[in-house]
């Protein structure tokens, strides 16, 4: 139980990070992005890219199976996806965004997120990738629990990104101005806020976001084209569960459904598992559609 409890804590936070994007999006840019989990696997194969192509050394760091190349990876990966979210966004989202409705929109991330999927099964090929050969064993911390070192790296990363985030829109004009455009925004822009800078920095923030949550991801696991088809659906049930438009909640979506997910392995198959973020979705919106915290980007 306690090792499960751990695997979810890990999973949980990882589901965390990419669900703040995928918030950002649908509480600013009223849509669902489905395309949002593809740019969490196009950042993974960024990363893994720039590894290969500039024939960077895996050496590991300490105890760790990856080393400083993969963090440089993962800066130089993070870029590259806000590119490929404002290229995304300047000739398909914003020439549609005020002259079509939200279902359009949504029909349209499902074409973007069809393209990045089969871009990077043309690039990299749909067999499984890892950034590194090395191999990890688990250190027994307590009765019952073995965790790698890895995992406190990807968890601990992913909690300080995860609170620079939450002080990111709190403290500065730029994340209030995004509070502001989420809660309401013609009122927002009466008030001198631009609202094209909002949707550009949404998606800078969200595409940084979800290509430093795809590396952990794969750090974690194994890279495969399908990463982000497996990611959705526990993505949108973390951001529904914890109230559209909120970060907390996001938060705390992603750790519940990380946590519901790792436990139901105790009682049921491990080949259902994918059911329960859409049966914890499902519950979420019969008994409480607001989400668990209902509010603004902030979480308030």
């Amino acid at each position: 139980m306690l090792q499960a409890l751990a695997d979810g804590l890990l999973t949980g936070s990882i589901y965390a990070l990419g669900a703040i994007g995928l918030t950002l999006t649908m509480g600013i840019l009223r849509f669902a992005n489905f395309a949002h989990a593809e740019m969490m696997t196009w950042g993974a194969y960024m990363a893994l890219g720039v590894l290969t192509l500039f024939s960077l050394p895996t050496a590991p760091l300490g105890p760790l199976t990856f080393g400083w190349p993969l963090i440089l990876a993962t800066v130089i990966a993070a870029g590259l996806t806000v590119v490929l979210a404002l290229i995304v966004d300047r000739f398909v989202f914003g020439k549609l965004r005020g002259k079509v409705g939200h279902l359009t929109l949504v029909f349209a991330s499902f074409g973007v997120a069809l393209l990045i999927r089969n871009l990077i099964n043309l690039i990299f090929g749909g067999r499984a990738q890892y950034y590194t050969s090395e191999l990890q064993i688990a250190v027994p911390v307590a009765p019952g629990l073995r965790i790698m070192p890895d995992q406190v790296v990807v968890f601990a990363t992913a909690i300080a990104l995860v609170i620079a985030v939450h002080l990111f829109l709190q403290n500065t004009r730029l994340g209030l101005a995004m509070r502001a455009v989420s809660e309401s925004p013609p009122l927002a822009q009466v008030n001198g806020i631009s609202l094209a800078r909002v949707v550009r920095w949404t998606w800078i923030v969200g595409g940084a976001l979800a290509a430093v949550a795809g590396v952990l991801y794969g750090v974690s696991v194994q890279l495969r084209p399908e990463l982000g088809f497996h990611l959705l659906l526990p993505l949108f049930a973390a951001a529904i569960a914890g109230g559209v438009g909120n970060v907390i909640g996001a938060v705390l979506g992603g750790f519940l459904i990380g946590l519901i997910e790792s436990v139901s392995v105790l009682v049921i198959p491990a080949g259902y598992k994918l059911a329960i973020p859409f049966l914890v979705l499902l519950a979420v919106l019969y008994f409480r559609p607001t989400g668990i915290f209902a509010g603004t980007t902030g979480g308030k």
